[in-house]
């Protein structure tokens, strides 16, 4: 990790929840993209970022997810009396999901893959040191 990227990294405190999407119909390249962005930001921060990004396959399914990852973490106890908009996305790992396969037909009675790919999406939130 570069020098830059660890001097802006924020000192995680203890993991407040985790919340996982699986199997979401968006390519895991295109989610890397979406949560390289949000990655140590907070709660707040991260949802206008997502809000005011061009990406219509990956932004609604991480910002739904981070909605969801909120909502566990106002209903858990270990959040205790702390603003769950003042949480920071430690942790958000985009992994490849089963890849459905379709064909389509092509010239001279040749036919060719189209890989409808899938992602598991996992956001963890800590608290600020």
């Amino acid at each position: 990790m570069s020098r830059a990227r660890c001097a802006r990294r924020p000192k995680l405190g203890s993991k407040i929840t985790t919340a996982r999407a699986r199997f979401s119909r968006v390519p895991p390249r295109k989610a890397r993209a979406v949560a390289d962005l949000i990655r140590g930001l907070t709660v707040a921060e991260a949802d206008q970022q997502l809000a005011l990004l061009h990406r219509p396959s990956a932004a609604p399914v991480i910002r739904n997810l981070l909605k969801s990852a909120v909502a566990n973490a106002r209903e858990s106890e270990a959040l205790g009396d702390r603003d769950p908009e003042e949480l920071i996305i430690g942790e958000i790992m985009i992994d490849g999901g089963p890849v459905t396969k379709r064909y389509r037909p092509r010239a001279m009675g040749r036919a060719t893959v189209i890989r409808k790919r899938t992602a598991h999406v996992t956001i963890n939130l800590y608290t600020q040191v």
